[in-house]
């Protein structure tokens, strides 16, 4: 069995909320996890899907049901199908105020989050769940291959091969397009205007976000455009890294890099069949640089945010890692086993200030000083034993 970070982070604050919510994509594991919690419970757990017509028939009468079994811990998967519930967890909650009362599961909708932030303030803590992450598959044989290729998706990594992990992701992107969207977020999408702008992301995977040059491509206004961004990133479906601000006397970029969150599905889009392809294919040096920057954000605190920065005269830095104004460490990303130090880099330590610097590299190797402020360092290494040092 994979064990998923997310159960240690729920078995941890289910012993300290009454409510504990889990959010992230469709299909990433959620259900998994909350059963396996289920299974390892020691108090009495009642799943209750409500996609589920048999299951939400059994919340007709949901106050009744919560007030009878004070003692029974209540998993509901796709909580958001059923908002007249949050308010009424409120109450139940404050009358019997046990940690671990409720488990919520949500696939990323924000009308979830606005309703349950509302009006569970202060009695409500947030799990954010993922694919899997590189240190949960590790030890798999070809791991590291498949995980780079195939995401993190659980059906698609674990799938024979790579044909039925393609037609996985195919069956996946058609249905989250036709379907999940419209039923996550309440509104009516194009699923070919939609398709459209997810393959124009996935070329455009890496660069600088510029609304207005993809509302060209897609014959809609700028605003609707940012409106499909905020959909897909409210989903998991693409990560936004902002640009961090600095107080240097240069011009920065200020517009936001925009990447597809996982691997896997980059690759589909741009239909690269396979890892060997994926080796020569041109989109090598963005798909490792974020598929790295994913795997370290996946492992971040609240406490420390991600950013990268870029001046217009060319310094430019793949990831900083920022605790409250402070710079931990800055980060190159290179599909390269012998990178060099490039002026941009060296430009950008200087503006800075940052003391630990890190090339990361495929492969485990060790850090590897290039100068006394710069190591080179393979990615295992630094997900398995620096990171970890640097968060702490």
């Amino acid at each position: 069995m994979i064990q998923r970070l997310a159960l240690d982070k729920l078995q941890k604050l289910s012993k300290q909320f009454p409510v504990v919510c889990i959010l992230g994509p469709r299909q990433c594991g959620k259900t998994t996890i909350a059963k396996i919690y289920q299974q390892q419970c020691k108090k009495k757990a009642l799943y209750l899907d409500l996609e589920s017509p048999a299951d939400a028939r059994k919340l007709s009468d949901p106050e009744l049901l919560f007030t009878q079994n004070p003692d029974t811990v209540f998993i509901l998967d796709e909580v958001q199908r059923m908002p007249s519930l949050f308010q009424l967890l409120r109450s139940v909650v404050d009358k019997y105020k046990k940690p671990g009362r409720f488990i919520l599961l949500g696939s990323a909708n924000p009308d979830l989050i606005k309703g349950v932030s509302e009006t569970l303030a202060g009695r409500i803590s947030y799990i954010q769940a993922y694919p899997f992450h590189y240190t949960e598959i590790q030890h798999a044989p070809k791991s590291f291959e498949k995980h780079f290729f195939r995401g993190g998706f659980p059906d698609a990594f674990l799938a024979k091969n790579d044909v039925l992990a393609s037609n996985w992701m195919d069956a996946f992107v058609r249905t989250f397009i036709e379907r999940d969207l419209n039923t996550l977020f309440g509104t009516n999408f194009s699923p070919p205007l939609m398709f459209k702008l997810w393959r124009m992301l996935a070329h455009h995977h890496g660069g600088i976000w510029n609304a207005h040059s993809f509302s060209k491509g897609l014959d809609i206004s700028p605003t609707t455009v940012n409106r499909y961004l905020d959909y897909l990133e409210g989903a998991f479906m693409v990560r936004r890294l902002a640009p961090y601000y600095a107080n240097i006397g240069k011009r920065l970029v200020k517009s936001p890099k925009i990447y597809v969150s996982d691997n896997g599905l980059l690759h589909h889009l741009l239909d690269i069949p396979n890892y060997k392809t994926l080796q020569t294919h041109p989109v090598i040096g963005y798909s490792w640089e974020s598929y790295v920057i994913e795997q370290i954000c996946q492992l971040l605190p609240r406490s420390i945010q991600p950013y990268f920065y870029r001046t217009h005269d060319g310094s430019e830095m793949d990831l900083i890692l920022v605790k409250g104004i402070t710079p931990l460490c800055c980060i190159e990303i290179k599909w390269s086993h012998s990178p060099g130090i490039t002026k941009g880099m060296t430009e950008s330590i200087k503006d800075l200030k940052c003391k630990k610097n890190y090339i990361i590299i495929p492969g485990d190797e060790k850090d590897i000083p290039m100068r006394k402020d710069v190591y080179s360092v393979g990615f295992m290494h630094f997900i398995n034993v620096i990171l970890p040092k640097l968060v702490k």
